[in-house]
Order: C-alpha cells, then structure tokens, then sequence
C-alpha cells in the first residue's frame, strides 16, 4: 500500500491551491488525485475573463486562473496522478483508486482534503415535462462543447434557470451566433451574480423572466419548442400565462450540487442545507484528519474565494499532520523516561466532538444561521484553536433591501453592518476576531442573522 501525509481529491483551483498551501506550511509528502486527463478541473472550459482579481490582483481567463496554480505546483514538484479516479475513502483514511496503468491500489493517508466540485443538477432532477428530445443539454456540457470542442449545440436557443454558467452561456452562444430568446428562472430573483445579469443579458437584450418555469418540451427526435409559464409562490403554473418558443435547444442551468458520495463513504456528516461537509473554523469535518474546501464544501460564487478558502484548508490540514508528528515524539520520550503509559500521553490532536451540526460542546461553539441567514461556513468554531482573523462565509436565502448583517454572541449583538442589497446568489462574508471572543468566557453559540 502506498503511504502519503497529505492526499487531496480534485485538481481544480481548490485541490492546487491546497496543495500549494500545504506544501508551503511544511509538508513534502502530498499527492494530488484528479479524474481529468488535464489539471485545472472546470476553469479549463472557462474561456471567460473576471477570474484572479482577488487571488492575483489582476484579470484573467478560467485557463490562465488555473495555469498559474498549476505552474506554482510544478515548481513545487508536487506529485500529481490525473486520469485517476477515487472510489472510495474509508473513514481511517485509506483512499483506493483506479487508473488504466496501475488498477485498482489504495494509499493510506494521514490527512484527507477533499476538493472534488460539484455537479450540475440534471433535468431528471428538475421534473421537467414532456418527452426525451436531443437538444437538452445543461449549461455546463454545453460549455464544454463551445468552448473546448468546437461544437455548437443549436441555434434556436432557451434557458432554464439563471445560475451563472447559464448567464455566461447565454453570452456565449450568441456570440457564437445563435439566438437566445429568454431566460426563464423559476425563484422571484435570479440565481446569479448581478454583474453577470448586467454584461451576459442586458447588453445582448436578452430578456430575463423571474417566476417562470417550462411545462413543456416538444419534439420527438430533437427540441422544436418550448413553453413556459408563470408560477405563484408555491412555483405552480398559473393559468393564462404560457408562452411557446420554437427553438431546438434547452440549456438547464439550475444549480449545483456538491460532490459528496466520497464524504459520505468516510462518514463525513453532511449538512442538509449546503448538500457538503459540517466542518469546523479549521475546515475539518467530523472525521479527524479529514478537511473540505471549494466547491465540495459549498458552493461559491467566485474561484478566488474557493481557493482562498482551500488555501486555508491546506495550511490547517498540514497543522494537523505536523501534530501527528509532534505527538508521537512526546509519546515516544515519555515512554523512554517510563514515567506514564503511552496510551495515557496527553500529547497530540484530540479528536474534535464535532459529530453533527447540533452538537456544542465547551471546545467546540455553533455558528447558527437565523433570520434570513441560509446557512453559514463554517458551522463551528474553536475559541482556544482558531486562528485571529476568522472569515466566516454565508448565503441569504431571499433578497433583502437595506438591511443589516447582525453578529450575536449568545443573546449579545456585537455588531452590525448594513447593506444596501443582499441576494442568495452572491456569497457574504464577516470577519470575526479570536479576541472578540476572549470576553465571553461562557459562550454557548454565535449567531448571524439578518435585521
């Protein structure tokens, strides 16, 4: 069996980044899994500018993102296996995986991060009516057709929900030539970042139409139209309001899931909210060793936060490692001095109680999402082990004019920032500081909510 202190699952901007990360604490001994034949994971079908300008302070493309990670893991000598795919990772992380040159083989690691993405939701998912057609495909694929094959999926074109990879394609294709005669989006907001709205619709005249859906898809062999209609607050149809567009192709753009059937295999717990890992301020889950970043973990609005995020995953998973390796050496000298067992050696990480999201304990403080605040990342937080500067990530679950962001200790508000629009397609965030918490001795939880 292979050994490595550090294996990370995906070689999108969030595993590289980790990796970087992790190697720059201190380890050596890391390998990247990536089921690609290419590093980089979906920013290399991202031809789009907008990436890099919190990450490296300047504008680039998806590729040239995700190339200067790459170029950092290279000159790193980071070990990397692409065209590998993870089956399967065992809660004393044991990860087994599969190539065509070596088969099947399995690599004990001491510390895990988990990086693999996410998935778009299928129209199996969505419960769409009416027949199967060629012509539907979800945004994502028909990215990848674009912009990496040279393949236009139609011409004639209607979209379903308006997440980002929607909104960006819909700029795509008709810069490709085609026509993009709506987009429909079933939620009364859109799903994406409002700049996308601006540049991806409104300067093509591409119309946006919030509380509608589609009802029907017709066409046998291949898409011949589609209809949609409005919905009432329940997102039934009402009666009266549909509109048929003849068209012959159907992009579905209508969120994303977290890739979890591997975190489920180790006995992560998953929150019901967020679809990824429970984790702590270390990004940890509930299986000690075993970290989650990007994607995985929720999903972001922009790359330069998954990354940021990772990096953090990185350092702290390399932490953990270097405790492994500081515990067995005190372990060993007491053992040597014969002045205790070993197995009553205080010494090294303790594995953490975080066991579901409503678990506190005295070590271990919830961060609870209320009043409009969807759900936060992470979901708890250690006061004696955080770092000073704790960023803590959060979704709204509707929109919000004027309001505030409020920050409780217990049933004490610490503070309050107001903003001008909240919308759950755009990631917030708030800053909490280790010394903040120093004053309250007796906290049993944190609390964001919306006022």
């Amino acid at each position: 069996m292979l050994s490595y202190d550090l294996v990370i699952i995906g070689a999108g901007p969030a595993g590289l980044s980790a990796a970087v990360s992790a190697y720059d604490a201190g380890i050596r001994s890391i390998l990247v899994i990536e089921r690609d034949d290419r590093l980089g994971g979906i920013l290399n079908q991202c031809i789009h500018n907008g990436f890099g300008l919190h990450m490296f302070k300047e504008e680039l493309t998806g590729p040239e993102y995700a190339q200067r990670f790459i170029d950092q893991v290279a000159k790193r000598g980071i070990e990397c296996r692409q065209g590998t795919m993870v089956m399967d990772i065992s809660p004393d992380k044991v990860v087994t995986a599969m190539n065509p040159a070596d088969g099947m083989f399995q690599i004990q690691a001491r510390a895990v991060i988990l990086a693999m993405g996410c998935r778009e939701r299928s129209r199996g998912a969505l419960n769409i009516p009416g027949y199967r057609p060629a012509g539907i495909f979800s945004a994502g694929t028909a990215q990848r057709l674009v912009n990496m094959e040279g393949q236009m999926p139609g011409r004639k074109v209607v979209i379903l929900g308006s997440g980002d990879i929607g909104l960006i394609m819909a700029r795509r294709m008709t810069l490709e030539g085609a026509k993009v005669q709506v987009v429909a989006e079933l939620m009364p907001y859109s799903g994406g970042l409002k700049r996308n709205i601006v540049q991806c619709l409104n300067d093509f005249d591409i119309p946006l139409k919030l509380s509608h859906t589609v009802v029907d898809i017709e066409g046998r062999d291949r898409v011949q139209a589609v209809t949609i209609a409005q919905v009432d607050e329940k997102a039934r149809p009402i009666p009266g309001t549909k509109e048929r567009y003849e068209c012959d192709t159907l992009l579905l753009s209508c969120g994303l899931i977290p890739e979890n059937e591997l975190s489920k295999s180790s006995g992560v717990t998953l929150s019901p909210v967020t679809r990824g890992p429970v984790v702590n301020d270390a990004l940890e889950t509930n299986v000690p060793g075993i970290f989650a970043a990007g994607n995985v973990l929720h999903v972001h609005d922009l790359a330069d936060y998954a990354s940021q995020e990772a990096a953090d995953a990185g350092r702290h998973a390399a932490e953990y490692i270097l405790s492994l390796d500081a515990g067995n050496i005190d372990r060993q000298a007491v053992s040597d001095r014969a002045e205790a067992p070993a197995s009553s050696s205080a010494c090294g990480p303790k594995a953490h109680p975080l066991a579901s999201e409503t678990s506190p304990s005295p070590e271990m403080i919830p961060v609870l999402a209320t009043d409009g605040v969807r759900y936060t990342v992470p979901q708890f937080i250690r006061p004696a082990s955080m770092a000073d500067l704790l960023t803590l990530r959060f979704r709204v679950g509707a929109e919000f004019k004027d309001r505030a962001i409020a920050l409780y200790f217990n049933d004490q508000k610490i503070s309050s920032r107001k903003k001008r629009v909240m919308a759950p397609g755009e990631m917030e965030e708030i800053k909490l500081k280790k010394s903040q918490l120093a004053d309250f001795p007796d906290l049993k939880s944190i609390r964001l909510a919306i006022e």
